[in-house]
């Protein structure tokens, strides 16, 4: 068996053009080369007020197969199907469902507390990097990208484009509010505003649209789950779960260090075990209650890890 490489983070950074703090426009068109690694197939028919389905009404030579019926004048001759036309005695045909175009959506969380990480990239980097990979991969299936961005100050909706201009005018958002983000770190804020950037979200994607959620999702609350019920009624809905490391288990340290969000401090005895096993036990605890939430209004849910690059997660399955 060959031995896997071991992860280059200086090479990696240099080739991606990240610095795993900031955020640049370089580095989210480095995702464009990598477009292939995420495939947005639709997993199923999500209902449409428009066109009933994702899948195209009329019926053709396409991608998806929809149904036998018997042959008429005018029919493909290479769509017979064979096997139940010899059970049947009468010639039928196979009918397929075309694939069209719908509008993907991403919903980035830049909000204070994206703006941490403690090995590779902070988390809001981490999430820039996979909202750009899902607009590049929805240009290469030839959809239309839009999406709601936002931190604690602003936000910034994008109706769906096509092209590169749907995609760019999202990363020209992603990097403008993520620098705008850590700018003001520190200034007083009125709380985290998911729940309200939500509502722009389900008020802006049309029914059959497919929406990918890039958060940490630590704001989450009942409020937030029926605004997500809502979305995944006629929409297909993935949650990307952002997180890191630190945030689970704490590493062992020799003395307390101090910890801060901007505005609250805390000290973090990081030599004292029986702390950091509590610390780990509650940290599970919230994640297990975000999940059951997500889990709960009928979405996919997906985990990335900060500490390592979208692509290589992606590889590694």
């Amino acid at each position: 068996m060959k031995k896997e490489k071991p992860f280059d983070a200086l090479q990696w950074f240099n080739e991606s053009h990240s610095d795993g703090a900031s955020l640049n426009l370089k580095e989210l068109l480095y995702y464009k080369s990598k477009a292939h690694l995420l495939s947005l197939r639709p997993r199923g028919k999500v209902k449409s007020a428009q066109a009933g389905q994702y899948l195209a009404p009329h019926k053709g030579r396409g991608m998806e197969f929809a149904e036998v019926r018997q042959y008429q004048y005018g029919d493909d001759i290479r769509a017979i199907d064979w096997r139940v036309t010899a059970r049947t005695g009468e010639t039928h045909t196979k009918l397929f469902q075309e694939e069209k175009e719908r509008p993907v959506f991403v919903f980035c969380d830049l909000s204070a507390s994206m703006l941490f990480g403690s090995q590779l990239l902070l988390k809001s980097v981490l999430a820039a990097h996979l909202s750009s990979l899902v607009a590049w991969s929805a240009c290469a299936r030839g959809d239309r990208v839009g999406g709601v961005v936002f931190n604690d100050q602003h936000h910034h909706e994008l109706k769906p484009m096509a092209r590169d201009r749907g995609v760019l005018a999202l990363a020209h958002q992603l990097c403008s509010l993520h620098q705008q983000a850590l700018e003001s770190r520190d200034a007083a804020t009125n709380g985290h505003r998911f729940n309200e950037n939500l509502k722009r979200l389900v008020h802006l994607a049309k029914p059959g649209s497919l929406i990918y959620l890039v958060s940490d999702f630590t704001a989450l609350d009942e409020d937030s789950f029926k605004l997500l019920e809502r979305a995944t009624r006629h929409n297909e809905v993935i949650a990307c779960m952002i997180t890191d490391p630190f945030e689970r288990q704490l590493p062992h340290y020799g003395q307390a260090i101090e910890a801060t969000d901007g505005g609250n401090k805390w000290t973090l005895p990081l030599m004292d075990q029986q702390f950091r096993e509590q610390f780990s036990h509650h940290a599970e605890r919230f994640f297990e209650q975000q999940i059951a939430l997500l889990r709960r209004s009928g979405m996919t849910l997906q985990h990335y890890d900060a500490s390592l690059p979208i692509e290589l997660q992606l590889v590694r399955g």
